[in-house]
């Protein structure tokens, strides 16, 4: 496996880690887990934007629009406004190592499903007893961290 994506994954992690906490103080600062989340968005789409005119990136053609599913303009921004809102509002209930250590396993659990059953047309990774040894000793770590 490339180190480089590796190191990038492990990054992009921690920088989960870090800015849920930071805008779940937002929140409570705010006193509201929503208007964290809309600033957080919006300023994401501020930067997001930049990024997309400074390297020069197109826009997809008409017919690239149309073969679009409806859903998947909307189901994506859904589900990151739920995961992230919900985040701002329990990281101060649980603390962010319980928290991220919980999300993790609810990612674990739904990737290795979406990857065995093929779901969003993602390459088939069959769940094997190797996999579910690996997947058992990782929730025994995150049980073990949590104690």
């Amino acid at each position: 496996m490339n180190l480089y994506l590796l190191l990038l994954a492990f990054i992009a992690g921690a920088a989960i880690a870090a800015q849920a906490s930071m805008n779940a103080q937002l929140g409570v600062m705010l006193n509201s887990s929503i208007l964290a989340s809309m600033f957080a968005f919006l300023s994401g789409l501020l930067f997001i934007s930049v990024y997309f005119v400074l390297t020069s990136q197109t826009w997809p053609n008409q017919q690239q629009l149309i073969i679009v599913p409806t859903y998947l303009w909307f189901a994506g921004g859904l589900l990151s406004a739920f995961a992230i809102t919900s985040f701002y509002w329990l990281i101060p209930q649980l603390g962010v190592n319980v928290l991220i250590s919980v999300a993790l396993t609810g990612q674990l659990v739904f990737s290795m499903l979406a990857a065995h059953f093929g779901w969003f047309e993602l390459p088939v990774a069959t769940f094997t007893p190797l996999k579910l040894l690996g997947s058992l000793s990782l929730l025994l770590g995150i049980v073990l961290v949590n104690l």
